[in-house]
């Protein structure tokens, strides 16, 4: 892979990982639900319950398989109201704004991450995040900035700006010019096939999917290293 000047990557299970914060949710849905009662006018459902009836169920739009993005505040607003809770925006943005900070609490940055970073900017490598993430991008970039990847890349770009997701052709061509790299000489790093390597090959980029935090192992012929560590014995 010589004569690369920019390396994109893929944000969750390829420079960060996450556990479910289930503790910590449950916190501060209780921490909310007085402010619930007093906007329905009635009871609130214990913790529990709004995690398992609205929060878990919102998991699939993360992982959606569409290309067009979701207004997530709308998503997240409709969620609630389909389990009987009717609320006003600005208390839906500032439960959805303590859930995020959960998330942002709950990240892990991968071992070889911040060295790999680094090495590529000794070098005068670009270095980018481009991700599919459905969340308010004023919260992505905050949790971005507050585990320090934000200080280590030139450009980030997630789904939630474009209005379009991996593996939609948009979505790589903002993340390119974000860090002003041409395509051919450009390498895409992330966890998923279809995302991270068939996407970015269609619009001219080399690919390879680091495998060390992946949930689904890639099929024979596509290019692979077992952590991020590698990627610097490639370039």
């Amino acid at each position: 892979m010589g004569d690369v000047q920019g390396v994109l990557f893929d944000y969750g299970r390829t420079l960060v990982t996450f556990r479910y914060p289930t503790d910590d949710l449950l916190r501060v849905l209780d921490e909310f639900r007085p402010r619930i009662e007093r906007a329905l006018g009635l009871p609130a459902p214990e913790a529990e319950t709004i995690l398992e009836d609205v929060l878990l169920p919102l998991e699939e739009y993360v992982g959606s398989m569409s290309e067009d993005e979701v207004d997530y505040m709308d998503v997240y607003r409709k969620t609630w109201q389909r389990a009987g809770l009717r609320l006003p925006d600005d208390l839906l943005h500032e439960i959805l704004d303590a859930e995020q900070q959960c998330w942002d609490r709950a990240v892990e940055v991968d071992d070889d991450a911040v060295r790999v970073l680094a090495w590529l900017a000794e070098r005068g490598i670009k270095r980018g995040v481009c991700s599919n993430a459905p969340f308010p991008p004023e919260m992505m970039r905050r949790q971005v900035a507050s585990n320090g990847i934000t200080e280590l890349v030139d450009a980030i770009v997630f789904s939630s700006e474009v209005g379009r997701r991996k593996p939609a052709p948009e979505v790589y061509q903002a993340a390119i010019d974000a860090i002003g790299t041409p395509p051919e000489k450009t390498v895409f790093v992330g966890d998923r096939v279809r995302e991270d390597y068939e996407g970015p090959r269609a619009v001219g980029m080399r690919a390879i999917v680091v495998t060390a935090h992946a949930e689904d192992e890639p099929r024979d012929g596509v290019p692979t290293i077992a952590s991020l560590g590698e990627l610097t014995s490639l370039l």
